[in-house]
């Protein structure tokens, strides 16, 4: 017999996500099997104070970005630019498809938009009043440029 639990140790959710990995890994091609990466960029002051940066991950074929934010006092100076930048450079390096990323109304959409990123969906409702917006760009990495 099962039962479900609301307590769970770090090790019930790694053994979770453990078995959903397996799972879909059998459903990949084998030179996707092995491609999970973090990828982590800090934007720094000169004391090293952290001022913004980038999360995210590449998985299989895409890399996923989960966190990007700069300081409120550095917007609007090509920081946010520099970064994302950064992680298509990576994406790129990596041989990935392409990139996805969400975002919410009051966030960064124009920003992604303006780096070429297309809404390919989207969630009415969100905090009531906003929308999640789900978001792509495709990549063409040149394979002499990968391979320098």
């Amino acid at each position: 017999m099962l039962t479900i639990t609301r307590q769970t140790t770090p090790q019930d959710k790694s053994r979770v996500n453990q078995m959903l990995y397996f799972f879909n890994v059998k459903h990949f091609p084998d030179d996707l099997k092995d491609r999970y990466e973090e990828v982590s960029l800090s934007l720094k002051d000169d004391e090293g104070n952290v001022c913004g940066g980038l999360l995210g991950e590449i998985c299989w074929n895409w890399l996923e970005i989960h966190v990007l934010m700069v300081n409120e006092d550095f917007r609007k100076t090509g920081y946010g630019s520099k970064l994302l930048k950064e992680a298509e450079a990576i994406a790129e390096q990596k041989k990935c498809d392409f990139i996805k990323v969400d975002t919410l109304s009051f966030q960064a959409l124009d920003f992604y938009k303006k780096h070429g990123y297309v809404v390919y969906g989207t969630l009415d409702g969100v905090g009531r009043e906003f929308q999640h917006y789900y978001l792509k760009k495709e990549l063409e990495y040149k394979e002499d440029e990968v391979n320098q």
